[in-house]
């Protein structure tokens, strides 16, 4: 627990106009930090950059005078991270193959590297349109989900990082998959190459 206290005094030092107090933050949590984005991303180039845009995006908060997270320093800083992550997929719109859903194998349409290039457009229009509906989907579904199809996380990952049960992210997921069906159907798309 010392290390606590620790942090909000370096934390105090760093906001009155010590940057060492900062790189000293860093240096302590580089490597938990460090660690848990790389087994997202698994990429240290990605690795480094979504570390350093977490610690932009700290310091901003430190700046703006914002911080109010007294002695929970690490797990904000986990939390920035993870979202961080999130939406480097999102970006990057990688969607792995989905396993775990005889029925619903709507992502077995994506992942061969040699389509040709009409497959190819229609891959990509596939690939926007399960990205805008996915966009659709509440909140805590949609976490679920990208972080299950995304970034091929276990359901305990998932409860680890979301702070849910095991149960609650599986039903999560089971509510996304039926919420995803729906708007499949409603929107008329066809997933078919």
């Amino acid at each position: 627990m010392e290390h606590q206290v620790e942090d909000s005094l370096l934390i105090k030092r760093y906001i009155d106009g010590d940057e060492r107090a900062l790189a000293t933050l860093i240096d302590r949590h580089n490597q938990r930090i460090s660690s848990f984005i790389y087994s997202k991303v698994n990429d240290r180039e990605v690795t480094e950059d979504i570390f350093q845009d977490t610690f932009m995006k700290v310091i901003r908060t430190f700046k703006r005078g914002t911080y109010s997270e007294e002695g929970k320093f690490l797990p904000w800083v986990m939390r920035i991270s993870h979202n961080l992550i999130i939406d480097h997929f999102r970006k990057n719109r990688r969607l792995p193959m989905f396993e775990g859903a005889d029925s619903f194998n709507i992502f077995a349409v994506i992942g061969d590297e040699k389509l040709n290039i009409e497959r190819q457009i229609i891959k990509d229009q596939i690939d926007s349109d399960l990205t805008l509906l996915i966009e659709e989907l509440p909140n805590e579904q949609k976490e679920v989900l990208l972080m299950r199809i995304y970034k091929d996380m276990s359901f305990k990952e998932i409860s680890e990082n979301t702070g849910v049960s095991i149960n609650t992210a599986l039903g999560r997921m089971r509510y996304a998959l039926i919420n995803l069906r729906k708007l499949i159907d409603q929107n008329n798309i066809v997933l078919t190459n």
